[in-house]
């Protein structure tokens, strides 16, 4: 399931971040990545030594906390600390699965990657190229959202970055290790969800949709790690 979660960051938020952000240390994004990713990745990543990673970092969890979009769909155990890369000059990141098991930079735990999600940092006139493309069994879905909003998707998905043929694009992205690791059971949940809040808005808290919630909730009982 790909899922648009727009207004993640308001535009002020954007503009403040990016202030930060253009002004501060940037390295090579290869470093980061596995060995055959980094054969193909081209960008840079905003140093996660620098005095003012880990506030932006936070804010952005922070965020996609507060969504319940977010939250309903990724169903969030623990959230990798968010970074940010920049493409610019023909920058690109070519087909890739992320890594499964990524190490947290500051606490030194492992997790499980099962959710991915890109936050836009960009307006999309604001460049040319670098659209996010993700392989599924329905096909590629190609995604070029406005600043502020995000896109979430299984990370087991195949995917690529297009090259920035002009302008930049800046972005955050991070990994979720859900509650539950099944990309099949999580789809199932949220479209359980999303069905019982607009039930609960037309007709209000009935004994049916009490029960169909205790479903919900026995079935993400049943199904969580």
């Amino acid at each position: 399931m790909m899922l648009h979660i727009p207004e993640v960051l308001s535009k002020a938020d954007v503009l403040a971040m990016r202030n930060v952000l253009d002004a501060g240390k940037w390295v090579d994004g290869s470093a980061t990545a596995g060995t055959l990713a980094a054969e193909v990745k081209c960008n840079s990543q905003f140093s996660t030594e620098s005095a003012q990673y880990l506030g932006l970092s936070q804010a952005i969890a922070a965020a996609l906390e507060r969504q319940p979009l977010f939250v309903s769909a990724a169903l969030p155990d623990r959230i990798l600390p968010p970074m940010f890369n920049r493409y610019a000059g023909g920058g690109t990141y070519g087909n890739h699965i992320d890594n499964a098991i990524q190490r947290d930079r500051l606490t030194g735990d492992r997790l499980r990657t099962d959710v991915s999600v890109t936050v836009f940092l960009s307006e999309p006139e604001d460049y040319e190229g670098g659209e996010l493309i993700v392989e599924d069994t329905y096909g590629s879905h190609e995604v070029k959202l406005p600043a502020g909003d995000a896109i979430v998707y299984p990370s087991s998905s195949l995917h690529r970055v297009e090259p920035v043929t002009s302008g930049v694009r800046v972005a955050s992205f991070l990994w979720v290790q859900s509650l539950v690791a099944d990309a099949w059971q999580r789809n199932m949940l949220f479209d359980l969800d999303m069905a019982l809040l607009k039930l609960r808005a037309q007709v209000g808290n009935t004994s049916e949709i009490v029960t169909l919630t205790g479903h919900y909730h026995n079935l993400l009982r049943q199904w969580s790690k």
